[in-house]
């Protein structure tokens, strides 16, 4: 049987109109798990910087601070898509409301330990339920996006506005935690996120008639495969992990540099900067009407990416890492938006909120790791040193990439399908 994936015809014209941002946001529903999930997903852009400018404070230590960060984002990624496989299975609500109050709970011992100086394992253990409790707003909010708009040609727009929304609350959210931490107390930012979390995060959750519906069908596709079954799954998980690598070595980094320089409050406007620069990049490519296969736009924006990574490490002004920073952001839009774009086409519906975990859990982890090797770095070699962190990870997951991009080919499905963005000439697909 075909189906046509079309949109509504604009007037006086048989064609129909070009997706694009206004034409997404009137989708039924939308703004009802849009504004809570903006507001739930505020705290995860504060997490890891709270963490490692309150360790590095009560220890003097950029090595533990990342290090504490890092056990954060390990667990987080380890559990993450446990945590998509079962939204996917029981629904968003009975794993969001679980989850926030373990965090908020996790999230204040953490605190309070780190300031009566307790020892680094205790540390560690606190960061364990910490992070394995982060709530994937994210991934959630991607599937509902799924569940209004299944094939229609606005699932690109739809991944580019998500890019868009998570850059957003990283412009935000580190120079929100950076400001409390350095002019209120360094425990501000923590607590500040355990607080959001708890009240975004109940918001979204009681937003019931958007999300996903369970069934039994679903619950035995879940239970018979992972989504990381999938090949392309697995090629992404790489590059997501190099994303990741730009994120944590960027946040120590510039965290060190601006306190060599004696401008501690600088830390938040550059990771900004950064973080506008992918924000800026995500609203044009989700502007754009694509022709190019997107596996092919992910190779071309991920040499990009690292190329300007690999350029980090010499600068030596704060005018030249803002500049480079701002490129550096400018490349990662693309590439999170195109992976998020491929899952839609990889992955049965059934498993994509823990397919979008996957790769939510692989930026996670991918930043653990770079938070506790550039924080090493950072107080063994000199300063700037932990910048060669997002240059290794990148060209890693480039060399993977163009080793595996066959994976990332999708298959024809028995439907019709209009062809990419830019067109709306429906194609039957045998």
């Amino acid at each position: 049987m075909e189906s046509t994936v079309t949109t509504e015809p604009s007037e006086n014209s048989a064609t129909p109109p070009r997706p694009g941002y206004g034409q997404l946001l009137r989708t039924r529903g939308a703004w009802t798990f849009l504004l809570p999930g903006f507001a739930a997903r505020q705290p995860f852009a504060m997490l890891t910087i709270s963490i490692v400018l309150l360790v590095q404070h009560t220890t003097g230590s950029y090595g533990a601070a990342g290090a504490a960060a890092a056990v954060t984002g390990v667990s987080m990624a380890l559990f993450a898509p446990y945590s998509g496989r079962l939204a996917d299975r029981h629904g968003q609500r009975a794993v969001l409301i679980p989850g926030v109050l373990v965090h908020t709970v996790s999230g204040l011992v953490f605190t309070a330990l780190a300031l009566a100086h307790a020892p680094l394992w205790a540390l560690f253990v606190a960061a364990v339920p910490t992070g394995a409790s982060v709530p994937q707003i994210g991934p959630m909010v991607r599937a509902r996006w799924g569940v209004r708009l299944q094939d229609s040609p606005l699932m690109s727009t739809a991944a580019a506005f998500e890019s868009v929304t998570d850059e957003l609350t990283f412009v935000f959210g580190p120079l929100l935690a950076t400001a409390l931490c350095t002019t209120v107390t360094p425990a501000a930012g923590l607590v500040t996120e355990a607080a959001l979390t708890l009240v975004g995060g109940l918001l979204f959750a009681a937003r019931k008639s958007t999300q996903p519906q369970v069934t039994d069908a679903g619950h035995a596709r879940v239970r018979q495969s992972s989504a990381l079954g999938v090949p392309g799954v697995r090629v992404l998980v790489a590059v997501f992990l190099g994303i990741g690598s730009v994120f944590g070595g960027m946040q120590v980094s510039l965290a060190a540099f601006t306190e060599s320089i004696g401008e501690p409050g600088l830390n938040g406007v550059l990771y900004g900067t950064f973080a506008a620069g992918n924000m800026l990049s995500g609203v044009v490519c989700g502007a754009i009407a694509w022709k190019a296969a997107p596996h092919r736009r992910l190779v071309v924006g991920y040499a990009a990416l690292a190329l300007t990574a690999s350029a980090l490490w010499t600068s030596h002004s704060v005018l030249v890492l803002a500049g480079l920073g701002l490129l550096v952001g400018m490349c990662i839009a693309p590439s999170l938006i195109t992976g998020y774009t491929l899952v839609e086409s990889l992955v049965p519906a059934g498993a994509r909120t823990e397919a979008f975990t996957w790769l939510t859990g692989a930026v996670a982890l991918g930043q653990a790791a770079a938070v506790t090797v550039a924080g090493q770095l950072e107080d063994r070699l000199w300063g700037g040193a932990g910048f060669l962190v997002p240059m290794a990870g990148t060209v890693l997951a480039l060399v993977t990439l163009l080793a595996l991009r066959s994976r990332l080919v999708t298959r024809p499905r028995n439907r019709t399908v209009a062809r990419g963005v830019g067109h709306r000439v429906p194609v039957t697909v045998d």
